[in-house]
This record gives C-alpha cells, structure tokens and sequence, in this order.
C-alpha cells in the first residue's frame, strides 16, 4: 500500500493525515496554528515526522505531500502569495520543506483541494466535471473538468465568490461590490437573519435563539422555516433566490454534471438542495431546457481538506 501525506491550513489548526490509495485517512492530527509562518513550517515538519512513526508508515512508502492553504497561492512555484488571516505572505512553501523530505510536494487554495476531494472520493466521484461553493465566513469556490482540477493561469481562479451579483450592492471584503460572497455566504446569511429580527419581532426566531440576537447561525432561519415561521421563510427564500442566481451564471458558462455546495449551510441537505433546484427548474434558459446540473451537498466534511491536498499527488 502506497500512501500521500494531506495537510490542512486552517487560521486555528494545521491538520495532517496519511491517506490511503483509496482516500481514505488512515490517521490524522493537528495542532494549534503558529504565529509566523517559519514556526508553522516547523511544527508541520514535526506533525509530519511524528504521525508517521506513530503509524509505522516509512516515508519511503509516501507518495509524497500535499498542502491546502485558505488564500493565495502559486502552485506551479511552490509560493504561498498571502493567507490573510495567517498573516503569512511570499512564502516559499515548498521550498522550505524539500530541506526535510526529499518528496513530490504540491500546494494548491483549500477550496480548489476540497472540491477535488468531492470529484474523486466523494458526492461528485460519479460525474467528470463539478464546481462548488463553500458557504462559510465568505463563499469558496472549485472546479474540477473532466476529471481535473481546473484553478486557473498561476493557480489564482476560481474564485467563484467574487463573481459580481449586483453592480451597486453590499461591500465585499475583496474591494468589490455585490460579490456573491456578499450574499450567499454564512456571514451574510445571518446579517440577513438578524435584520429580518428586528423588523419583526413576534418572530420564532427570536425564541430559537433565547431571546439573544448576538446566537444567530447560519442554522436559525433555516430551522424556524421549517417550523412554520413566516419571517424565517422569507429570509431563506431571499437566501435560495441569491445562491441560486448565483449558480445559474456558473451553469451557463460551464454546465458541469454536479454543482456540490459545502460549508456549515450544507448540513440543511435536501431542504436546501430541493429549494434550488425548483427555483432552477424556472428558468429555461439556465436549467430547464439544458443539460441538467445535479445539485448536491457536500459528503466528505472536515475530512476533505486532508483528503483533496494528499490528491493532489
């Protein structure tokens, strides 16, 4: 058995896994992301080292590493341009660790790597092109064509949440206007939340959080929907209005087999998937006289960073 070393970037915690030529993680760890980058990269080198012997895995039996990073980078190069949240920047990633393992090393965005995960190991293993959108903080994005990860000239594409809904709409952290970000994301679902609260405050909503607006999720509009309550459904059906004008320009510039939504909001399932869908289903140009689109809800959970960047060896 041969196996590829996944590593997971995150602002809180660098993840690490031995995954198998099945993609399957056959052990993991993680510890608490350092302050600078050049200790990172050490305790990466350490994580590395010790997930190994404590599997009795030689490196001589990996394939070699991959590595997600949440933000810019250079995959043909090896260089990390800017993680924002890490502070890291101009980073020779790759470089840094040929000096300890003498292995394929390969970075890539984490929203690229999560997607390739989805396309070979799980919800779109059936299908030879998908994109995806990574509802969380902001909106992430991925495509993977006929079978292969698609990011883009030097790696810089696919950033599928700053695709331009609304030329004069809400600030986007990026600088922009009316990104997709702006709406679809969870943030901004719960900004949407929030206000429809204080409009109405008979609202269910109000009571699903205790009475504290400050617990609103990207869970509440949702969960009150379903119980019935009037307001709750107009914020998901304004939410369902924005995500899928969203994925119906994506479908008409590259009509993949699957458009696989990810992030905390895609817990909601079929509840949310049934609603985009039906909202699709009415324009005929986009979706009901085309190719259809599959839309579908991420499968592979916190698991698809370590599993999309061990394949990218």
């Amino acid at each position: 058995m041969r196996y590829s070393i996944g590593v997971d970037v995150g602002g809180m915690s660098i993840k690490v896994g031995i995954v198998d030529e099945n993609g399957v993680i056959i052990a993991q760890n993680r510890v608490k992301t350092a302050k600078t980058a050049t200790q990172c990269i050490n305790n990466l080198v350490d994580q590395i080292n010790q997930l190994l012997d404590e599997n009795n895995v030689s490196i001589s039996e990996v394939n070699g590493i991959g590595i997600g990073c949440p933000g810019a980078v250079s995959p043909e190069i090896g260089l990390v341009n800017f993680l924002p949240n890490l502070g890291w920047e101009n980073v020779e990633l790759v470089k840094e660790l040929k000096k300890y393992f003498n292995l394929e090393i390969k970075i890539a965005n984490d929203a690229s790597v999560a997607v390739l995960a989805e396309a070979r190991y799980g919800v779109a293993r059936e299908y030879n092109s998908c994109l995806m959108f990574t509802l969380g903080t902001g909106v992430g994005g991925g495509m993977v064509i006929d079978k292969k990860l698609y990011d883009g000239g030097y790696g810089r594409g696919g950033e599928l949440g700053h695709i331009t809904l609304d030329l004069n709409g809400e600030p986007c952290t990026c600088g922009r206007r009316g990104c997709v970000e702006t709406y679809v994301s969870a943030t901004a679902l719960i900004k949407q939340t929030k206000n429809a609260m204080l409009l109405d405050k008979t609202t269910k909503m109000w009571d699903f959080v205790g009475g504290d607006i400050e617990k609103v999720d990207g869970r509440t509009a949702f969960e009150c929907s379903k119980m019935g309550d009037k307001t709750a459904t107009a914020v998901v059906d304004k939410y369902v209005y924005y995500l899928s004008e969203s994925i119906l320009s994506f479908l008409n510039v590259f009509r993949p087999d699957a458009f696989i939504l990810g992030g905390g909001i895609s817990l909601q399932g079929d509840y949310l998937t049934d609603k985009v869908t039906a909202y699709c289903e009415k324009s005929s140009y986009g979706y009901k006289d085309a190719p259809k689109t599959k839309i579908v809800t991420a499968k592979l959970g916190n698991d698809a960073g370590i599993i999309g960047a061990a394949c990218l060896i």
